[in-house]
């Protein structure tokens, strides 16, 4: 029976000390901090230099986040003159950053869409998203909140 109370007593040392700094699970997450999954789905097509993109931003939780921001980048300059949408702006010769809106927790955000101009025609662009800002959430996976995508100027459409 004394074996079988060492086991137990070892055990509780061990999952009593899963929190501490440095042991792994739970570091850099404090109590309170939410934690959200982001990732972004869509089609992107180009066609005489004019790019579409539409992609709708989901949060696979576990948390909700009020608002976050991805980062729009084209391989290409965009045009100097652009329509945005309202919740996007321009950041740089070939950027933009948009704003999610809110995400429920394991729920879909309201879909972005937006046409933009490149400065020169070109025969393929590669569009990258990610998101700059998490709305204070920890993602512990950014291999869904980072796609990369080619177009071809065809008007063929590619999911991402």
């Amino acid at each position: 029976m004394q074996g079988v109370v060492g086991l137990m007593g070892a055990g509780a040392v061990l999952v009593g000390g899963v929190g501490l700094p440095g042991a792994g699970v739970g570091v850099g997450v404090g109590a309170g901090v939410p934690e959200a999954d982001l990732a972004y789905h869509g089609v992107v097509s180009m066609a005489a230099g004019r790019v579409d993109l539409r992609m709708t931003p989901r949060n696979h939780g576990p948390d909700p986040v009020e608002d976050a921001t991805v980062r729009l980048r084209w391989s290409a300059a965009l045009g100097d003159s652009q329509r945005l949408p309202e919740g996007c702006a321009r950041s740089g010769e070939r950027e933009l950053v948009c704003r999610t809106g809110a995400l429920p927790a394991d729920g879909a955000g309201e879909e972005i869409r937006l046409t933009v101009r490149l400065r020169e025609v070109a025969s393929e662009v590669t569009v990258e998203l990610e998101t700059v800002w998490g709305g204070g959430s920890v993602d512990r996976n950014h291999a869904n909140d980072r796609q990369r995508v080619l177009a071809l100027d065809t008007g063929d459409v590619y999911a991402f």
